[in-house]
């Protein structure tokens, strides 16, 4: 059996010739490793802990401290559960700390969870459920809500009813644009991230999607129809885009699009439409954050942007923002 290995180790004109995505072995297993990189979040990593470790079918969290200067280590600590770990990783940054928390983590799927969010009772075996009806996915991804910085539900993503993201080969899609979002709503092929190199570490933002975008080459994927998370929005969060700009994100649209594997599996000819679709959809993101946290005159300008791309996707694009205003 071609292995995952083994595509990356094809050279970029074989890699095209491939007709279909290739799947990696099954196990038999449903081992579930949560990867949680904590930086000063004394304030919420108690709250997600429990919710990660009220979760039956995880059978173990990895925590990787990137240097706190508060009690997050002392909470972690104080937390008996023979199933949570504790490592450190000198704030070498959140990629390389889910990076060695997966090198150390032995289960055959593994879910990057943030220290401020909180998963929803059940989460991980519905994942696990989709993925007993996909076996050839090397990742299986839910939907999430959002909440404020005191727990509070602000999201009413609930009302998207019926509401169905993309299964089996989705890497032209996901090329377009994340629809993932947050690696907390998500299980990936433990065997699958090692092989494409897990989390791109030169990277600041996006480097989710990069990596997801990396996976969807070498296998599928499965969506399972549930609000899985409570995705926490607030200032405080470094990790969060209330500040953000969308040249932020323009690195990784640059490296997504300048990667040898991705660029493989994409139909031929696709590859500048499909990086002005992302550069949109990022944009268009940073309105959304911006109407988010009050910045109103952002928002405007950051849609005056998507024009200038093309006016065609304006009119969503605006339509997007405005239902941001109601947490959709």
């Amino acid at each position: 059996m071609i292995t995952a290995e083994d595509v990356l180790d094809l050279p970029v004109s074989s890699r095209v010739a491939t007709p279909a995505r290739l799947p990696l072995p099954v196990g038999s297993t449903t081992s579930v490793s949560v990867v949680i990189p904590a930086k000063n979040v004394a304030a919420y990593v108690g709250e997600t802990l429990a919710s990660a470790l009220a979760q039956g079918e995880v059978t173990e969290v990895i925590v990787v401290d990137d240097g706190s200067t508060d009690n997050t280590i002392a909470i972690v600590r104080a937390i008996r559960d023979p199933r949570l770990r504790l490592m450190t990783n000198d704030s070498a940054g959140v990629s390389a700390a889910r990076n060695l928390g997966a090198r150390h983590a032995s289960g055959e799927w593994l879910l990057f969870l943030d220290a401020d969010d909180r998963m929803r009772p059940g989460a991980v075996a519905a994942l696990l459920a989709a993925a007993r009806g996909a076996p050839r996915a090397v990742l299986v991804y839910g939907d999430y809500n959002t909440i404020d910085s005191e727990g509070r539900q602000i999201g009413r993503r609930n009302l998207l009813k019926g509401r169905r993201k993309p299964s089996g080969d989705v890497l032209t899609r996901l090329a377009a644009g994340n629809f993932i979002v947050n690696g907390g709503i998500a299980l990936a092929r433990a065997e699958a991230f090692r092989a494409i190199g897990g989390f791109d570490t030169s990277l600041r933002y996006c480097e989710d999607w990069h990596c997801w975008c990396r996976l969807a080459a070498i296998g599928e994927f499965e969506f399972a129809p549930k609000l899985l998370l409570d995705y926490r929005l607030h200032t405080a969060n470094t990790m969060n885009a209330a500040i953000r700009t969308p040249q932020d994100f323009f690195p990784a649209i640059a490296r997504v699009f300048d990667d040898g594997l991705i660029l493989a599996r994409l139909p031929e000819g696709t590859a500048a439409r499909l990086r002005q679709a992302a550069e949109i959809h990022l944009v268009t993101y940073s309105a959304m954050q911006a109407v988010r946290f009050g910045r109103y005159r952002e928002a405007f300008t950051y849609l005056g942007m998507v024009g200038r791309r093309s006016l065609n996707p304006l009119p969503r694009s605006a339509l997007r923002v405005a239902l941001a205003c109601f947490g959709i």
